[in-house]
């Protein structure tokens, strides 16, 4: 079981970012869909490219990730001045349509980021599309973006280990204002329901764009499995070295063993809690 406890005020960043960052949904989650235009010729694409105030793990929120929302306000300004393209894998030589060339339509609905595009079929690449849609070859809807303004926060939540209750503090983001670069439809999701696939360096590279620190935390063990204690050993031990020093020098195999499977379980057991903390 996880549950918020705690809440607190964080880093508000403004400034567009230097850094491209991507998302993805899987088209069943994106509502991706091909339907016959008015002609009942030509092809058209419909789908969700993001779905708004909708928390979302970022790669391992427990050490170098978060969790992120999109606000509903995130695309207001960059659909009234942008001219976005739709693409194959954020490929821009695979050009499928265009804001400005009048057959990319982008909008805000209850959802999130619509997508509504016409399918020109003259173009071969454009044929692949349609038919690697149909039989589920493509299987992602996903958006390159500059974050503009974000909100970040930490929160402290509880999550049950083995029968033992522990706090773990992670981050949260809420993206308030992006430019938007492209949609595309995508081979690989980048998340599938839970993960976002940010690797750590580029969650690392993304949080010094936005002036957020590092989380380098690692959640605490159960008391089972925690290494013991200073002054917990034998008398006839040794003296444990001051922190200072022992601070400097990796933990032996043993001392660890405990945190990488409580690690693992306190993952699934945030994931399975579907991210409303």
């Amino acid at each position: 079981m996880t549950r918020t406890m705690t809440t607190r005020s964080g880093v508000r960043a403004a400034g567009t970012s230097q850094v491209v960052e991507q998302r993805t949904r899987t088209l069943a989650d994106a509502t991706g869909m091909l339907r016959r235009a008015d002609d009942g010729e030509s092809r058209t694409f419909t789908g969700h490219a993001a779905v708004f105030n909708s928390r979302t793990t970022i790669g391992d929120p427990f050490r170098w990730g978060w969790y992120e929302e999109i606000a509903s306000t995130a695309f207001d300004k960059t659909l009234d001045e942008g001219d976005a393209r739709f693409l194959i894998d954020h490929n821009s030589s695979l050009l499928l349509a265009r804001v400005s060339a009048g057959d990319l339509r982008l909008s805000t609905d209850s959802v999130g980021l619509a997508v509504d595009a016409d399918l020109d079929e003259e173009l071969s690449y454009v044929r692949d599309f349609v038919r690697n849609l149909e039989k589920r070859r493509i299987t992602g809807m996903s958006f390159g973006f500059y974050v503009v303004r974000d909100t970040w926060k930490s929160e402290t939540i509880e999550v049950e280990l083995k029968g033992e209750t522990v706090e773990i503090e992670v981050d949260v983001r809420v993206i308030e204002e992006v430019r938007l670069l492209e949609v595309s439809g995508v081979t690989f999701p980048a998340y599938e329901d839970t993960d976002a696939g940010v690797r750590a360096a580029e969650a690392a590279e993304i949080r010094a764009a936005r002036g957020v620190p590092t989380r380098t935390q690692t959640s605490p063990a159960p008391a089972g499995d925690r290494p013991a204690e200073q002054g917990a050993t034998r008398g006839d031990d040794p003296a444990p070295a001051p922190a200072a020093e022992t601070e400097q020098n990796p933990a032996p195999a043993d001392a660890t063993r405990g945190f990488e499977w409580q690690h693992a379980d306190a993952r699934a057991a945030a994931l399975k809690a579907r991210f409303r903390l």
